[in-house]
């Protein structure tokens, strides 16, 4: 083979994968733009949008807030040797009544904040 023939199948391949290049850039636009009209229709048959006046309104006292409260914990009974065991369905919701005592624990200088944490511990 000569080198005219080499050139020319060098050619012919570029030429082709320019054309499959082209193709595919072709099928990737009608993928969107499909995408795009089928979005719409989908859009169309939704409800409509609530209009400015038919959205909520704040309370006359104005914004509610966060309240914090400490609950008082629930403690479960020990079990004494012969009692029957304490059954989930006998526990009650943790924390139900509010504590009288409503200030916070406070963290202490020389107290460990968590497990493993490297220091001292509680002094």
């Amino acid at each position: 083979m000569s080198t005219a023939t080499y050139e020319l199948l060098a050619a012919s391949s570029h030429a082709l994968n320019l054309t499959i290049a082209f193709i595919g850039g072709l099928v990737i636009a009608g993928a969107l733009i499909w995408a795009v009209r089928m979005g719409l229709r989908v859009m169309e048959r939704e409800s409509e949008r609530p209009h400015a006046d038919e959205h909520g309104k704040l309370p006359a006292t104005g914004p509610v807030h966060e309240e914090r409260e400490m609950r008082e914990p629930d403690e479960i009974p020990l079990a004494a040797d012969g009692s029957p065991r304490l059954m989930p369905y006998e526990l009650h919701h943790s924390g139900s009544r509010r504590c009288t005592d409503q200030t916070r624990r406070r963290w202490l200088p020389g107290s460990s904040g968590s497990f493993g944490g490297g220091g001292p511990g509680h002094v």
